[in-house]
């Protein structure tokens, strides 16, 4: 499998599987417990390993979402928790996840030997969520890590799309109305105002999509032909776990 054809398969995959955890309610579960709303708990969780920073700081790593939103949902929910206590209580979070749905799952050995190869060569530069989850420590049991694995691998690539929406000249706003269309009033969005799309902003959003495959490719392409099917086969067995 080339490192191209491994992207390409691996990618929808990991981007499922990587966010399967946000809303179970295991994990909703432990947000209430600490006194958050689902999405209070989402974005302070997912964007606490940024440490306890402004909001507009958070809004440039989510990238999709109104700032306002983020605004009220990041300081309403840091009144509550410290940030970085919050992302990494998160990332327990993918853990616990990964050990009551995956337990089952074989191959998870390899699929982490060859995820943490990946993590391990990419470049983490201008990619902030990346950095930070992939900062956090992993479990120990394979179900977890696998998990936690995933959810890394969808913040790298995640980042390095947002990286890809700028540099091809079309909003992150536009670009997740073309793509998440019925999501646009819950990332904070008046729906009765949506933004003018032109087929200019569709053609440079399919170049962000080609734009973020090389800029990912280096970090898949450490991996030998072993290493890229563990990955893959890996990759489907997680997400076949999670229906």
């Amino acid at each position: 499998m080339t490192p191209d054809a491994l992207v390409h398969t691996v990618a929808p995959l990991l981007g499922a599987a990587g966010s399967a955890f946000y809303f179970a309610p295991e994990t909703l579960g432990v947000g209430k417990e600490l006194g958050l709303d689902g999405m209070r708990w989402y974005v302070i969780g997912r964007g606490g390993v940024l440490g306890d920073v402004r909001s507009k700081v958070v809004t440039s790593a989510f990238g999709y979402f109104s700032p306002g939103v983020v605004a009220k949902l990041w300081d309403s929910a840091r009144d509550t928790i410290a940030p970085r206590v919050a992302g990494t209580r998160y990332h327990q979070c993918a853990a616990d996840f990964g050990r009551a749905k995956l337990n089952a799952t074989s191959g998870l050995d390899a699929f982490n030997e060859a995820a943490e190869a990946v993590v391990g060569a990419a470049d983490p530069a201008g990619l902030a969520l990346f950095a930070g989850i992939a900062a956090e420590p992993l479990a120990d049991d394979a179900p977890a890590r696998a998990m936690q694995l995933a959810a890394v691998l969808r913040e790298h690539r995640g980042s390095a799309h947002l990286v890809a929406v700028v540099a091809s000249g079309i909003t992150p706003e536009k670009a997740h109305f073309i793509r998440r269309p019925e999501m646009y009033k819950s990332f904070g969005y008046d729906e009765s105002q949506p933004p003018a799309i032109t087929d200019d902003d569709r053609a440079r959003l399919a170049a962000s999509d080609a734009l973020t495959d090389q800029l990912v490719l280096p970090a898949f392409a450490v991996l030998d032909a072993k290493g890229a099917q563990a990955l893959a086969d890996g990759a489907a067995a997680i997400k076949a776990a999670f229906g």
